[in-house]
C-alpha cells in the first residue's frame, strides 16, 4: 500500500516529539519505540509504511547459518520490501547479536527501502554506514543474528521497543527515534499535526521574546486569540 506523497510531505514537516503530543491527545501513550536511536547523526526525518520483521529467541536447531538460505529468511523478506517502506524489526531488545550487516542493508538500499528501525543492534557498522541506508537501533555488535535470535517471519504484527506495530502502520523517525501512527488514525493525525507544529513554533517565538509559560504553554483563551491573529497575519503576507 503506497503512502500518498501529500501525507509524506505533511508528516515530514512535523517532529516525532510533536506527533507524540498529538497522539497523546487521542489517547495513545505508547507510540515511541524504545531504543531506536539514529545510527548516524544528521539522518533525515523519514516517513513510511511499516514493513515488519519478527525474531524470537535463538533455538539451536533453527538459528543456524544454514537458515540464511531458507525460504523464511531475512534475505527472502528483503526481496518483498516495497520501495519507500520503513523496515521495522522486532529483535526483542537483544543487543549481543546484530540482526543485519552491510550486505543486507546494501540490498535494502538498492530496493529503495527508506530506512530500518529496530530495538536490536547492527553488525559491520562501518559497512552499514557506507551503504547510506538510514538506520535507527541500539548500536552495534559483532556476532550474527543467529547467535541470539531466530528469524521467523515478516509482515505480521510485532512488538518493537515495546510498541505494537502492524504492517502498513505509518512510522516517522528523526533524531528523537521512531514513532508509530496507527493506520486507522493516519488521516486525523495528519489533519492536526501541522497545526500543532505551527502553534509550538509560535510559542517558541514568544518564549524567546521573554514571555512566561503559565497561560502560554498550553495557551489560555487570550493567547489562543493572539496565536490566531499571528497566523492570520502570516497567511495574509503569504498571499
Amino acid at each position: 500500500m503506497t503512502l500518498d506523497r501529500a501525507v509524506i510531505d505533511a508528516l515530514s514537516a512535523v517532529s516525532t516529539a510533536t506527533l507524540t503530543t498529538v497522539l497523546l491527545k487521542k489517547g495513545l501513550r505508547n507510540v515511541w519505540m524504545r531504543g531506536t536511536r539514529p545510527l548516524k547523526p544528521g539522518q533525515p526525518r523519514l516517513v513510511g509504511r511499516a514493513f515488519t520483521l519478527r525474531f524470537v529467541p535463538a533455538r539451536e536447531d533453527l538459528a543456524t547459518p544454514e537458515s540464511w538460505s531458507s525460504p523464511r529468511s531475512t534475505r527472502a523478506a528483503i526481496e518483498d520490501m516495497p520501495a519507500g517502506c520503513i523496515a521495522v524489526a522486532d529483535a526483542m531488545g537483544v543487543t549481543d547479536a546484530g540482526i543485519f550487516g552491510d550486505i543486507l542493508t546494501a540490498r535494502m538500499k538498492k530496493r529503495g527501502v527508506a530506512g530500518l528501525v529496530t530495538d536490536g543492534v547492527m553488525r559491520d557498522l562501518a559497512g552499514v554506514l557506507g551503504t547510506g541506508l538510514p538506520v535507527w537501533c541500539q548500536g552495534g555488535a559483532a556476532p550474527p543474528s543467529v547467535a541470539g535470535l531466530t528469524f521467523v517471519g515478516w509482515q505480521e504484527p510485532i512488538g518493537c521497543g515495546g510498541v505494537a506495530v502492524f504492517p502498513n502502520d505509518v512510522v516517522v523517525v528523526d533524531d528523537d527515534g521512531a514513532v508509530l501512527i496507527p493506520q486507522a488514525l493516519l488521516d486525523d493525525v495528519v489533519a492536526v499535526a501541522g497545526e500543532q507544529e505551527k502553534l509550538e513554533a509560535w510559542i517558541m517565538t514568544e518564549v524567546e521574546s521573554g514571555a512566561s509559560l503559565p497561560g502560554l504553554y498550553p495557551p489560555n483563551a487570550e493567547n489562543k486569540a493572539r496565536y490566531e491573529a499571528w497566523k492570520a497575519a502570516r497567511n495574509k503576507a503569504a498571499d
